[in-house]
């Protein structure tokens, strides 16, 4: 008797469900992603062989180089926190939509009383408008001590916690220029902060 053939027919699997998925993952990350922000200060930081993760919360960045200091503040709730705080210290008033704005800010170096315009410019009108000349540091009008002081109150008061400080300098800066941030740490009794490096060799 003859063996029965079984036809033979391709095999199909329906992708929609995964499609999808896919789109919809995509979407997520795409509308929760952060865009990074410029960096306003062309920094060429020194290498080392030691090697150690940033934190990425409860954390100040001080970039040093051509003469002038910048500040990031780390976290939008600090971010805003901080701003009203020097407005206080300032008497400036700051609307929410420049609040806003200036939670998504990176790192900037302007005095204060140019913040306002630097807060409602976009990120290539900073770049081009020459204003961000570094945050000043003078004896009389030393306004980084005063970001540093607000913003580590923020962290203290909003996550209950210690704020860290990592410096950023150029390698080619001159030591003065960074021991005067330094004395501005120490003078608020900040006297353990990060050196941002880059990497050079195995972790040790």
């Amino acid at each position: 008797m003859p063996r029965a053939k079984v036809q033979r027919k391709s095999t199909s699997i329906d992708m929609t469900a995964m499609c999808d998925v896919s789109f919809l993952l995509l979407t997520f990350f795409i509308l929760t992603a952060t865009a990074r922000q410029p960096d306003p200060l062309d920094v060429t930081i020194p290498s080392s062989t030691y090697k150690i993760k940033v934190p990425d919360m409860d954390m100040g960045i001080l970039s040093i180089g051509k003469g002038k200091v910048f500040y990031e503040i780390v976290g939008k709730d600090i971010k805003m926190a901080t701003l009203d705080r020097i407005g206080k210290q300032y008497n400036i008033q700051f609307t929410p939509e420049e609040r806003e704005r200036f939670g998504v800010v990176g790192a900037f170096g302007v005095p204060v009383q140019s913040l306002k315009q630097f807060i409602m410019m976009s990120g290539d009108e900073r770049t081009k408008s020459g204003i961000d000349a570094g945050i000043p540091t003078d004896s009389t009008n030393n306004q980084l001590e005063s970001w540093v002081r607000e913003s580590r109150h923020a962290v203290a008061e909003l996550h209950a916690a210690p704020m860290r400080i990592s410096i950023k300098g150029d390698a080619k800066e001159e030591y003065p220029a960074i021991k005067k941030v330094i004395d501005i740490l120490q003078k608020q009794k900040i006297n353990k902060f990060s050196l941002i490096t880059s990497a050079e060799g195995d972790a040790k």
